[in-house]
């Protein structure tokens, strides 16, 4: 019956009509970058909010972002703002951190990340003196890798393969074949400066000891742009996202769920929804998770590139679990915790093999610590505090997965005994609390195995190898967000929607023009 469906023949669509799937940031971005060249657009998402991974629940007064709390490359918003003739700084209100964060380990000593070079010189010169000039080395090996691998890839089309074969000399060069793990460890000794250079992949899904040295470019975004915090969370951005969507006309849609994309004759005609109710479009921008939109939204469309046996053979990013909790009358206490606190496991490579490799659940764990309340008081009520604590853990799609319904609370547990190193008697003061685990991301965000960041990001699921902008499996269809190329975080994702603006033509223009005089 489904199939007969999905090969009903459908009215002709409005030629500018363009439907984006999911109002994640990628998304919303996608949604902007059409609306500016005239297309009429409608976005559909399932969720209350607009923000995808980026949205945010509230819990007894505390608002707790779900997602992303790290806002680097702000340029990358400007420049989406100003391309649809708009201000970003009016709409949104960023901060810049400093320090950025503070890298905590077992043996009591700490590492405060700044955009001040000389801070960190001395930072690194605290802990190891030695290493100060391989330091110095890194920031440069990092400055080449953002003119190659940023600069020069980023937001450009990545669909045809000789644009990857034409990097290949330079990826050589660079050795791009090793991690970059492997590659902080010719440059320094110390093995808490080993993980302090190495770990920012983690934050969008990479195994530090398999995703490629390139990501060294992420030290120089980090002392170039800084990194901030949106008042009101990432949820702020993404309502001002969707405000910029609606100003242009477009229609954002809740509570309207995807089931399946319709194709005729190898293009697409629009979609389906799950109450069986058809939106035509002849542009049809898929924002949820590229395993999802193939394996499932395509499910009665032969693939010839993204078949379900290809999927699965991909390395999957890690799954999370993640506590917000909020505390009563604790403004003003624990003074040494700021905004973004990551305290350490004693092991670091072998935590790294038991969540990617070996899909073990270790009990031993690394946390990263937001407290958005120092920096915006408002996410908390008069004098509380607001937090969550992060743990990577193995997706569900290893052998023997985690029950997390058996693992939950006593994990929780486990979380809870290493925050009480950092926020003492913490457990005593909850006055909220809310808890997501691989199986909430599977069904909440429909990410393949509970991934947080979708497919991993290593050397051979980048670019031409990861899923493309402008889809091979049928005309009209394209994809943006943390699943195609260049990939998760913040930045990726928006400049997801910035290639797919060179890929798509302005709208007609005789609607444009009538659409543009009807306003």
């Amino acid at each position: 019956m489904t199939k007969r469906l999905a090969n009903r023949q459908v009215p002709a669509a409005d030629p500018a009509a363009a439907i984006v799937i999911g109002a994640g940031l990628g998304g919303l971005a996608a949604a902007m970058r059409l609306g500016a060249k005239g297309y009429r657009v409608t976005v559909l998402d399932r969720l209350d909010l607009p923000g995808g991974r980026a949205s945010s629940i509230t819990r007894n007064g505390h608002r707790f972002d779900l997602g992303p709390t790290i806002v680097t490359v702000p340029q990358v918003f400007e420049e989406l703002w100003a391309d649809c003739g708009r201000d970003f700084s009016a709409d949104v209100d960023l901060r810049p951190l400093e320090p950025f964060y503070e890298i905590r380990w077992p043996d009591g000593s700490a590492f405060r990340a700044s955009q001040d070079p000389e801070k960190m010189e001395a930072e690194v010169a605290r802990l190891s003196p030695s290493d100060l000039p391989g330091f110095r080395k890194f920031l440069k090996d990092s400055h080449r890798r953002y003119v190659v691998g940023f600069e020069g890839m980023v937001a450009k089309p990545m669909h045809k393969a000789w644009e990857t074969i034409r990097v290949l000399p330079e990826f050589a060069r660079l050795r791009a074949d090793r991690s970059i793990l492997g590659h902080v460890k010719t440059r320094v000794k110390d093995p808490r400066l080993r993980m302090a250079l190495s770990f920012h992949p983690l934050f969008i899904g990479g195994d530090p000891m398999n995703v490629t040295s390139m990501y060294a470019l992420v030290a120089h975004l980090e002392a170039t742009y800084g990194v901030h915090y949106a008042i009101g969370g990432v949820q702020a951005m993404a309502d001002a996202m969707a405000n910029v969507v609606r100003a242009q006309g477009g229609t954002i849609r809740h509570g309207a769920e995807v089931d399946e994309i319709l194709v005729q004759g190898g293009a697409t005609t629009g979609v389906r929804l799950t109450g069986g109710e058809t939106l035509c479009a002849p542009l049809v921008v898929s924002n949820a998770d590229a395993g999802h939109t193939y394996s499932n939204l395509l499910r009665n469309h032969k693939k010839r590139r993204w078949t379900d046996r290809k999927l699965n053979a991909r390395r999957w990013s890690m799954g999370l679990f993640v506590w917000y909790f909020g505390t009563k009358g604790t403004a003003g206490m624990w003074p040494d915790i700021g905004h973004h606190t990551i305290s350490n496991a004693p092991r670091y490579e072998g935590l790294l093999r038991d969540i990617f490799i070996r899909g073990h659940l270790a009990d031993d764990m690394s946390i990263y610590l937001h407290r958005p309340s120092v920096t915006d008081p408002g996410v908390a009520p008069d004098g509380d505090d607001t937090f969550y604590a992060l743990s990577p853990v193995p997706h569900l799609g290893h052998t023997n997965p985690v029950d997390w319904a058996q693992e939950t609370e006593p994990y929780r547990q486990k979380v809870a005994a290493e925050l009480e190193k950092m926020i003492p008697g913490f457990e005593t003061r909850l006055s909220a609390s809310h808890i997501m685990t691989p199986p909430d991301f599977r069904d909440r965000y429909l990410s393949p195995f509970g991934s947080g960041f979708s497919i991993e990001p290593r050397i051979l699921q980048s670019a031409w190898f990861r899923p493309h902008n402008i889809s091979e499996e049928a005309r009209g269809l394209y994809l943006v967000g943390a699943g195609t190329h260049p990939g998760a975080g913040l930045p990726g994702v928006v400049s997801s929607a910035k290639v797919l603006a060179q890929l798509v033509p302005d709208a007609p223009r005789a609607v444009a023009a009538e659409s543009l005089a009807a306003e």
